[in-house]
């Protein structure tokens, strides 16, 4: 007689949905899950970024300012701010299925508006609308994949989805070579560029609305286990066994209020909030100003060639860097390796700041600058995404994961902002420098919070709780 595995043995018998989603094997509908998820990030990415690309034409088509070319390339990450705490809140009231086509939709819209702006005032109306949608998209992404992602490889399936970014970060660059390369009109080609954001956003709009709503949230907060468990076994195809169709009359929920006046919350939200505010002025700073950086180190290169090494640095130290984040966080630690990424990203910065000449001299420049992408990838751009997504109780983690992104992008508002006008300042080099105190300081607050890898998303958000709120559990 065949032997039973541990894993068949577990579904002869009823399970909690959390326990059954804990200890699922990783299946073909995490992977589904994660592309649903994952083609969202796509879309931000390139949308976020392929604006440094599209500044370079508009500036000498609309002859900007200074000024007006950090406007339009940080106004969309102004309105990321508004729409991942508005969209962050709205998912934990009225559900994530609700509002994840939704999302979906604002990115395509805005996208298409974009490419069609008559003059500069438009362009930023249109990215603030585009704005909205990507904010909306992180919170709602992120904790869909973490409720539905097992506990030994939920920071590899949530880093997955984020990594998608880095697909959206080659795209860019190759979009903007092929439109240059072609001669087409410059007027039409950063049209092109921007109204192509709507592709992939537009792909995904009728897997989200098709979706399940998220088992943890519908047996938690909405208290049907009945729904969430048959809705689960369908999704899955029956890869995630029996579970208990027991229904909950009044489960227990942490409010608004309480959210924001518990210690324990609070002292994780500085944590979440505040290291990705820190990473991301150094990162957005950096990458939507990566074409003007490259033409200020080497200021005879013509624009394909500023955008190819573009291209080389996000190939060869970007990609790589999500990647392996990918494969190992699970094992080395989220928290840890946002610390080891802060560290060595920060130690880079500081020596492009310090070294005399550096940002004169193209390939010892790009090797630094590539060791920093690596690192950025390889930690806090990945772990910040991820943590926020893991430490909250689930009637306020998309609040608390919204709060945390949209904060993140006010830092990101900040570094695209001010990039041009510190670098016209100080150079390069005291650019870089500053950027290398903001790594520090991210270091430091990354001790603030608790390690949760390999631990249950339910424990974790009881531990990190104060007060007298209890999260219903399922019903015996």
């Amino acid at each position: 007689m065949r032997e039973i595995s541990t894993w068949e043995s577990k579904r002869m018998t009823n399970h909690s949905i959390e326990e059954a989603l804990d200890d699922a094997p990783l299946s073909l509908f995490h992977l589904r899950a994660m592309l649903i998820s994952g083609l969202g990030f796509f879309t931000d990415a390139y949308d976020l970024f392929i604006i440094g690309a599209a500044l370079v034409l508009i500036k000498q088509e609309w002859h900007l300012t200074g000024t007006m070319v950090g406007l339009v390339g940080s106004t969309t990450l102004l309105a990321n701010f508004v729409g991942a705490i508005v969209f962050g809140r709205l998912a934990d009231i009225l559900g994530r299925k609700k509002l994840y086509g939704l999302v979906a939709g604002i990115m395509s819209l805005g996208a298409v508006l974009t490419a069609f702006s008559p003059n500069i005032f438009w362009l930023i109306a249109f990215r603030f609308i585009l704005g909205l949608g990507i904010g909306g998209d992180y919170p709602i992404s992120a904790v869909i994949m973490s409720e539905y992602a097992n506990v030994r490889d939920r920071g590899k399936l949530v880093g997955m989805v984020f990594s998608m970014q880095a697909l959206g970060l080659i795209a860019g660059p190759i979009v903007a070579i092929t439109l240059l390369a072609s001669g087409i009109n410059h007027d039409l080609a950063w049209r092109i560029m921007l109204g192509l954001g709507a592709l992939p956003a537009v792909s995904v709009i009728y897997a989200r609305r098709k979706m399940p709503e998220s088992p943890r949230f519908q047996s938690q907060v909405l208290g049907n286990s009945q729904a969430a468990a048959r809705q689960l076994r369908s999704y899955t195809g029956g890869q995630v066994g029996s579970v208990e169709e027991t229904r909950r009359s009044k489960p227990a929920l942490m409010s608004f209020t309480q959210f924001i006046t518990d210690r324990k919350m609070l002292l994780t939200l500085l944590g979440t909030a505040g290291t990705w505010f820190l990473f991301d002025y150094a990162y957005y700073g950096n990458s939507i100003s990566t074409p003007l950086i490259m033409k200020t180190v080497a200021p005879h290169a013509s624009l394909i060639q500023s955008e190819a090494w573009t291209l080389i640095v996000f190939a060869i130290a970007a990609v790589p860097g999500y990647v392996l984040s990918v494969m190992k966080i699970d094992r080395i630690g989220h928290r840890r390796l946002q610390l080891i990424g802060f560290t060595v990203m920060g130690l880079a910065f500081l020596g492009m700041g310090l070294i005399p000449g550096l940002t004169s001299m193209v390939v010892p420049f790009l090797i630094l600058y590539g060791i920093s992408y690596f690192f950025a990838e390889f930690g806090p751009n990945t772990t910040t995404f991820i943590l926020a997504a893991e430490l909250y109780p689930v009637s306020v983690r998309t609040t608390g994961h919204g709060i945390s992104a949209g904060v993140a992008k006010i830092g990101a508002f900040i570094g695209v902002f001010l990039f041009p006008i510190i670098t016209k300042t100080l150079g390069l080099r005291g650019t870089f420098a500053i950027t290398f105190v903001f790594a520090l300081a991210g270091t430091l607050l990354t001790f603030t919070l608790p390690e949760p890898a390999n631990q249950s998303i339910e424990k974790l958000a009881e531990v990190n709780k104060t007060s007298g709120v209890v999260q219903s559990q399922t019903a015996p």
